[in-house]
Parts: C-alpha cells; structure tokens; sequence
C-alpha cells in the first residue's frame, strides 16, 4: 500500500519542512528568524487563505426523512395503498397509509435526536497565536497565520499552526491527539531524513497539539487545510460510511418480499382470470395477497427494536447516534483500537524501580514498604521533577510534564515530600531536559554546599557518574551491568530513566560530572482497569481485538502481551512494513497481525478496509483526531466520550460515555440481544403472514373466493403481528449470548433452517385456518371469512410462544421472563374481541356472527399451532 506522502505541502514551502536545515527553510518561505512584516503577512493571507478548517456539513432534516423511505417494503406499501385507492378502497388505503406515517415518525425523530449538526475540526482550532511580527510579539486570531510567519510557544498552549521549530528551550509537545503517541515528545530543531514518519519528526510541531514544557520559537510551515489537521479532515470527508450489515440484509429481505408478493399475486390473478372469475374479484384477491405477503409492521418494529437497544445502551454508557449500528456492532467479528487512552489509562505511572540491586514493582501492594535504597531513589527522582509538577493533579488535566508527575506521585505515595527534604528557599535552579543533552537536573542548596538530582537517559547519566549507590567504583562493566537492566526494562515496553546525585560546584551543566549513580525507574502507560478481562471476554465471545497505535514497537508488544493481546513472541507490524505492502499483501497481514505500531490515519483506514475486504465486521475504538478516518470507514465507529475529540466523536455511530473500554463488551452483548430479538419477530412477522398467504392463496384456488378481505388483512397485520413483535423485541437475553461466535457477516437473516421453520409454523397456521374455514362454511361466505378471520387472529397471537425462544415457555417463570409479551397477548386478544362484537368496528370489518360450535373449532383450532411448538421445544430440550 501507498501511505500518504511525509512531504510537507503548503502554498510556499515545496519540499520537506522537517528536511531541511532551518536557514534553507526561512530562504525557501522567504522569511527570517525574526518573522515577517505586517505588510508582508497580510499579502500572504491573499494567497494562502485562513488559518482554519472547514467546518462539518449537517444533515438537513429532509435527507434524514428520505432515508426513512428508501425501504424497498415501505415502496411496496405505498404502491398498495395508492392501488386501494385507485380501486375504490380509501379505507384500505388510509390504514396502510397511517401505518407509513407512524413508521417514518418513529425513525425520523429517532435519529433527527441522535444527529448534532456540530463544526467538530472546527472546534478544535486555536483561537489566539502569538506571532512575531516586524520584530514585536503580537497577539492576533489564529486564523491570520501565514506560511512564513514565526510564532511564540509556552506550556498550556495548543500549536496554532503547523510549524518547524527553530530555537527552543525544554521544548515538549502532546502529540497524542494526532499519533497516538503515549507520551510528550521533545522537540529540538535539527534536521531530518526525509522518509522520517509523522510520529518521529521531532523538529516539527502540529496544529491542534499540546505544549506540555518549554518555549519555542518556530516557523509556520502550513496552515488551514494545508496542516496535518487538515490533512486527516480531508481524509475523514473522503470516506465513504458505507451502509450497515442490518440496512443492507433488511434490503436484501424486502427485495425478496416484493417479486413474493408480485409472483403470489400475479399466479392469482391469471388464474382467476382463466377460471372466468369476475374482474373486481380478482382485484380484491390480489391486493388481498398484496397486503398478506408483506409484513406492514417490519420497518416499524425493526425501528423500535433498534431504539429499544439504544436505550439499553444508553444505561450502559454507549450513546448510539446512528439506528443500524447497535446491530451492527452485534454483528462484529474484529475489534480494532488505538492503545493510548483506550486500551491503557494515558497517564505515565511508575511501575518498577531499581536501586542498590533492589528491584521494586510500586503497583504491587502485596509488597509493602519499600526498602532504604529504594526509597533514597524515589527522594532523588522527587528532587529532579520539575517544581511545577503536581503529584495531586490526577484529579483533573495533567500540568507540566507527565513523568515528572508520575515521579511525583509514586513519591508521595510512600510519604516523601520534596518540600521535607530540603530547607526552604534551598531551591538554586535547573538544567532543563533536551534531546541533546538528554537529561535534567535540579539544583538545591544545603548550607554552603550544592547537591544535584539528577535523571535522563541512563547511558548518558551513566556517563556523569563515578559511583554507585554502594559506594563503589563504576567501571565499564559495572556500566555494562546496569545497561542489562535498563535493556531488561525496555524489552518489557517501560521508559527507562536513571537517576543520579552528587555534590556540585555551580548550577551550570558542565559541572555535572563525578556524580552518584542512585538507581533506575520505569515507566509506562499502563492498561486501564478492567481491560484484559474484556479482552479475554470478546475472546470468548469469537470477536478479535487488534492493536493500532503510534507507538513504538517494543511498548506495543509490551502492552499487548500484557492484556493477552499477543503470545511471546507474537509479530508487531510497523506503517513503514505496512507501506511496503501490497493491498494483497495487506489482507493477508491483517487476518492474522494483531498489533500494529508507529502508523498513521491513513493506516488504519487502510488495515479497516482490509478487514472489510475479507468479509470481516469491524468495530474501530479511538478518541484521536489521527482515528476519525478509521472511525468513519468502519461498520461501527466507537469513540470515547470524555477523552475523545470532537472529530472522532462526529466520524463514530457510538461513543463511550465513560471512556471504558468494558462498555464495548456491554454494547456488543446488547447488539447480539438486538439481531436475536430481530431475527425472533421476523420469524413471528414471515410465519404469520405465510399463513396468510397460504390460507387466500389456497381458498382463491379452491372456492373461487376470497377467505378474508384487504380490511381484515391489514387489521390482523396490524393487531397481531405488531405489539406481539413489539414485545418480542424487549425479549431479555439469552444466558449464551456472549458464548458463542459471532454470527458469519455474509449470514442472511433468515438461513435455509431459519426459512424451514417459518414454512413448517406458517402451514401448521393454515391448516387451522383452513379447519375453521371449512366450519364457517355451512352457514355462508360470510360466516367462514369470519370464522377464518378469528381463528388466523387467535393462532397468530398463541404462536408468540413459539418465537420468543428455542426453548418451551409453558412455564409461568418462563412466561412471564418478558412481561410485555404477556402484556402483548392480553392486550391483542382484548382488541380482537372489539372487533369481533363492537358494532362499529365489526362493521367496517365486515365480520358476521358464528354459530357456538363455530366457535369451538374456532378456538380448538387456533391452539394447534402453539400446542404443537411448545411439545416439540419441550422434546428437544429434554432429548
């Protein structure tokens, strides 16, 4: 595969910003350290447009309503109610008509509450830079920075612009947002390789990052859509969201519904023709086969099923913007997510600490207090953080440099305060860390004397110390000793610092020499609570999770290994192989690849569609602006909800409300609760009507005559088929629902066993109609439409029993596990009864009244159906 090109493009600059030296840069952007003029930057906006992106285009009320009729079965249903009309059946026609509109209703004001017509990249542009300009420092709007322009960076800010950074001091930005990258990265100002990727490029910073130390000044390298920012918000509009595995199998299903209904009612006509039966018979037949084959209540209750899941998702703290996906995401086979802040908690904390050939794990509280050396070590990382760092701040944005306060913390922790360790005002300065340098020190002063603390990089504080903790000479391999350890730390994915003291004669740099070696401490971004437990239990459930980061190799395999993610010597792919790959080579590496480091939006837009490309359902978690892409392509975009911007909560169906990654696993169950429930009513909705079809179809072929009318048709669809589905739909899970794989994607809803039961219930319907029929037959037409009329309402309601589970309800514990079911055949029956006997009603309906034994085979013969189900479950369920 091809990645996005790593050449810096902006209106000016024409090669690679972080490739060339900096003099070569400001002759190439024609500008100076000291920036540009007024007149000149104000020339330059002519040409380069505003520093700003465009905002996310809403979705207008109409096309949402469009959406709600694009249903081939909702085009079925308004052709029939237009042909009743036609033929002189206005009250056919306005039933059909009214059940229409409470669809539509339902799905319109379902997802028009879910849609918010937000500006996300816009929100997350930086509404103030400061620029210097014909050599003062300005304050201006953000948006009038040009390519060319030299900016001011402090702590706290976000980078108003892309930029590459020309002198800076302690310089360290959050790039977590745009690489996933775990931690702050120090920026220094040389220059790089040109193939160096997004994630390495420590001489340029991003629009829409973070300053967590330092100061800088830098040259703005790109604006507006220009920037990396805007970059991946092209690539999030190019994405095409696809349709979801529900939308497009309910298609499926109503295409098959519509050449049903056209065969069923086609065979009549031309059959009733050749019998010589009069024209409006076979009319009112036909539309009699029209209104039975197609289930008037599906794309309603469908609707309402899928609202019903995203209330029970909303309880459990996935808010769902987009009706399909909460089935969707119950149709998942692969989990795809970034790690920073969503597999791991994005704090930096302390995790081992070596000091005197003590080894000591800080989050281990099995262990108890730690040993002297260990503490001495903790007092030194204390005194070389930074004043500023905040061991309390957890409860809130961390201040200042992340490991500084992870330093902090785990000090505190075991009861050391910097503040107790030295004498007031003792506080003499420090040497701020840089990549050259490649360590801090703090100095602090006891009486005449000057003691440094400092840490870094354990080869070059290796290299300022003479002794160790012991008091004990360091020679080569004492040094080569503690590397092992620090490479020990590495291969287990930490950040690795060491630590060192020592009596100083001043606070500049170069007297930091002759120092004490004091110890190691590592790092890392450690798994959220709760994460390896979900992890194993999608496992369990036949769901795969795959790793996407921007971190490093070595800590992605860590991290993996650590949540079950990846065996010990599992493979870790990088974008660099990744964009060696062929889009062949690509599905193969992604249908047995877990872990991928160091790659970019484009990435894992390109592993998603791989994914795809196997017949694979991808569920994609992220919070980055560099997963929106991913987000968005995928068949269920999940962002999380407080950590998570506003790009990537916009490009997703679902968000975490509580930035847990247990929530998914909730929501995926909740989704399985969905399909099941879906699949159960249209089993009910397809046997019942069957049976519909079944009972005219024979009768037409048989009598000559039509055994219901298109009114009673419509009513039974109405009555028996929608609050029983309706009820079927809050059916409580089953107890296996997380134990069994998922579904395969390419899976119709209804499978060819699925399509035998429908056939063997709807037959077992007819017959006892059929039965009924021929009962209400001796007394006239009228008395067997009747009879045949109660008799499809009774069975229909009594096969609920059938649908609500492969096992046998007959208890009442099992019964009445679902209430509204029961609800829902009280309430049908009562509404049956109306129409039966309420003059009224009956009269539009055209019922008549039945003799006592019509009754009896009414009643005897609509309880076949259930008798029969709930005697086979019982076997099989005892079998």
């Amino acid at each position: 595969m091809r990645g996005r090109s790593s050449v810096m493009q902006s209106p000016i600059a024409l090669e690679p910003a972080f490739a060339l030296s900096t003099d070569a840069l400001l002759s190439q952007l024609d500008s100076t350290r000291d920036g540009l003029s007024t007149e000149e930057a104000a020339r330059r906006i002519v040409h380069a447009g505003f520093n700003e992106l465009p905002p996310s285009k809403p979705v207008s009320a109409l096309h949402i309503l469009i959406g709600q009729l694009r249903s081939i079965v909702v085009m079925l249903l308004i052709v029939g109610a237009l042909a009743a009309v036609w033929l002189g059946e206005p009250t056919e026609g306005a039933a059909i008509a009214v059940v229409l509109a409470i669809n539509t209703a339902i799905g319109f004001y379902t997802e028009f509450r879910a849609r918010r017509a937000m500006s996300a990249l816009l929100k997350l542009d930086v509404p103030r830079a400061t620029v210097l300009r014909s050599h003062r420092l300005h304050a201006i709007d953000a948006r009038l920075l040009v390519p060319g322009d030299v900016i001011d960076l402090h702590v706290g800010q976000h980078v108003p612009a892309d930029a590459r950074v020309l002198h800076q001091t302690d310089l360290r930005v959050d790039e977590a947002l745009l690489t996933g990258e775990s931690w702050a990265v120090a920026k220094h100002g040389g220059t790089l390789p040109p193939p160096t990727p997004l994630a390495e490029r420590v001489n340029m910073v991003y629009k829409g990052t973070t300053v967590t130390s330092g100061v800088a000044h830098a040259v703005v390298t790109a604006t507006g859509t220009s920037t990396e920012l805007g970059l991946i918000g092209a690539l999030v509009g190019s994405v095409d969201s696809g349709r979801t595995p529900m939308e497009r199998k309910l298609d499926a299903l109503g295409h098959r519904l519509v050449w049903l209904a056209l065969a069923v009612t086609g065979l009549v006509a031309v059959l009733g023709v050749m019998q010589g039966v009069a024209a409006g018979v076979v009319l009112q037949t036909a539309i009699a086969l029209a209104v039975a084959a197609v289930p008037e209540g599906l794309p309603a209750v469908a609707t309402i099923a899928l609202a019903i899941g995203i209330r029970r998702m909303t309880r459990r703290h996935a808010l769902v913007r987009r009706l399909p996906v909460v089935e969707s995401l119950g149709s998942t086979t692969v989990i795809c997510t970034d790690k920073t802040r969503t597999l791991t908690s994005g704090n930096m904390t302390v995790v081992r600490v070596a000091a005197g050939g003590e080894q000591f794990q800080p989050l281990d509280d099995t262990i108890g207090r730690p040993s002297p050396r260990v503490i001495e070590a903790l007092e030194v990382a204390a005194l070389a953080s930074r004043p500023q760092a905040d061991a309390t701040s957890d409860i809130g944005p961390i201040v200042g440099d992340p490991v500084d306060h992870a330093l902090m913390q785990v000090a505190t922790r075991f009861g050391i305060e910097p503040s107790q360790l030295t004498p007031a005002g003792s506080y003499a300065g420090v040497v701020p860390f840089s990549s050259h340098r490649q360590c801090m020190a703090s100095f602090h002063r006891y009486g005449q004397g000057l003691i440094a603390y400092a840490k870094g990089a354990p080869r070059r504080i290796l290299e300022l110390c003479a002794s160790d903790i012991e008091g004990r000479t360091l020679d080569d391999r004492a040094r080569q000793c503690l590397m092992e350890i620090n490479d020990r730390y590495a291969q287990e994915g930490l950040r690795v610092l060491a630590l060192a003291r020592g009596p100083v004669e001043s606070t500049h740099e170069s007297d930091l020499r002759a120092l004490t070696f004091i110890g190691f401490v590592g790092l890392m971004d450690p798994p959220a609570p709760g994460v390896r437990a979900t992890i194993a239990r999608l496992q369990q459930a036949g769901l795969r999770t795959i790793m996407l980061t921007g971190d490093q190799r070595l800590t992605a395999q860590a991290v993996a290994r650590e949540l079950g993610l990846l065996e010990e010597n599992g493979p870790a792919i990088t974008g660099r192989e990744l964009d060696a790959m062929t889009p062949t080579d690509l599905e193969a590496c992604a249908s047995r690849v877990s872990v991928y480091s160091r790659i970019s939006p484009e990435h894992k837009l390109a592993i998603v569609s791989a994914l795809q490309a196997r017949g694979e359902i991808v569920a994609m978690l992220g919070d980055g602006v560099n997963d929106a892409p991913a987000l968005k392509k995928a068949d269920v975009g999940v962002a999380m909800g407080v950590r998570g911007s506003d790009v990537a909560k916009e490009a997703a169906g679902i968000v975490l409300q509580d930035d847990r990654f247990e929530t998914i696993a909730a929501a995926v169950e909740e989704g399985r609760i969905v399909f099941d429930n879906i699949r159960k009513f249209v089993f009910y909705l397809f046997s019942c009507n069957v049976a519909e079809v079944m009972v005219v179809l024979v009768v037409s072929l048989v009598a000559s005559s039509a055994p219901l009318l298109p009114l009673q048709l419509l009513w039974l669809n109405i009555v028996t088929d929608t609050l029983p589905a309706l009820a079927l739909a809050l059916e409580p899970g089953d107890a296996d629902v997380m134990h069994r794989p998922p579904r395969h994607p390419h899976d119709a809803i209804m499978s060819g066993r699925f399509l035998r039961s429908i056939v063997f219930y709807g037959t077992l319907i007819t017959i006892s109609a059929l039965l009924a029929f021929g009962a209400g037959l001796r007394t006239g037409i009228e008395e067997a439409r009747t009879a045949t009329f109660a008799t499809l309402a009774l069975a229909q309601i009594f096969h609920l029993g059938n649908a609500r589970s492969t096992k046998a309800v007959v208890t009442w514990s099992r019964a009445a596990a679902n209430p509204y079911a029961v609800g829902a055949v009280a309430l049908s029956i009562a509404l049956q009864v109306v129409a039966m006997f309420v003059g009224p009603l009956a009269a539009i309906l055209r019922v008549a009244p039945l003799e006592t034994g019509q009754w009896i085979v009414v009643i005897l013969a609509s309880a076949i159906p259930a008798i029969v189900g709930q005697t086979l479950k019982q076997w099989r369920g005892s079998a």
